[in-house]
C-alpha cells in the first residue's frame, strides 16, 4: 500500500482496496460486454442499439476510470489487467453466438444487473469499513447504471 495522507486508517484501506478492486473488474467487464453488442447487434433496431450499446460502454469505461482512481487515491494499486479482470470479474461470459437486437439486449441486461446489484452490496460494505466518500462514488454509479438498464430493458417490454 502506498502512503497517503488520506485520513482512511490502514485497517480499513486493505478491505476497501480489495472492494474497489473487484468492483473494478467488473466495470471492466461490463465495458468489454456492451462493445461485444455494439460490434455485433444485427437486425431492425441495429443503429439505435449500436447507439446505446456504444454509449453503455463509454459509461462504463468512465466508471472504471472513477474506481480506479478512487484505489490509487486511498493509497492501493488499481488491478485493470485483463488476467486480473478474468479472474476477479463476477459477470457470466459474453455470449458469443448471438446476432440479434433482443438477444443483444437480454445479455447485457443481465451483465448490467449483475452489476448494479454487485455496486449497491458496495455501497453497504464501503460504509461498514467507514468510509463514506466510496459509498457515495458507488451510489453515483448504481443511480447511472440504473438509469441505463431501464433505457436498455425499455427494448423487452414493449407489447408483443
Amino acid at each position: 500500500m502506498f502512503s497517503t495522507r488520506i485520513d482512511v486508517p490502514t485497517e480499513q484501506r486493505k478491505p476497501l482496496i480489495e472492494l474497489l478492486n473487484n468492483r473494478l473488474a467488473d466495470m471492466i467487464d461490463l465495458h468489454l460486454q456492451a462493445k461485444q453488442a455494439h460490434w455485433n447487434v444485427k437486425g431492425p433496431s441495429f443503429i439505435a442499439l449500436h447507439e446505446l450499446f456504444d454509449d453503455i460502454a463509454g459509461e462504463a469505461d468512465e466508471h472504471a476510470d472513477t474506481i480506479a482512481e478512487r484505489v490509487t487515491a486511498v493509497g492501493g494499486e488499481a488491478e485493470g489487467t485483463l488476467a486480473v479482470v478474468a479472474k476477479r470479474s463476477k459477470l457470466k461470459a459474453y455470449p458469443l453466438t448471438i446476432k440479434t437486437g433482443l438477444e443483444h439486449v437480454e445479455a447485457l441486461a443481465d451483465a448490467m444487473a449483475a452489476v448494479g446489484k454487485a455496486i449497491r452490496a458496495a455501497i453497504g460494505q464501503s460504509d461498514e469499513i467507514g468510509d463514506a466518500d466510496t459509498a457515495d462514488l458507488f451510489t453515483g454509479i448504481s443511480r447511472d447504471l440504473d438509469k441505463k438498464l431501464w433505457f436498455v430493458e425499455a427494448h423487452l417490454q414493449a407489447p408483443k
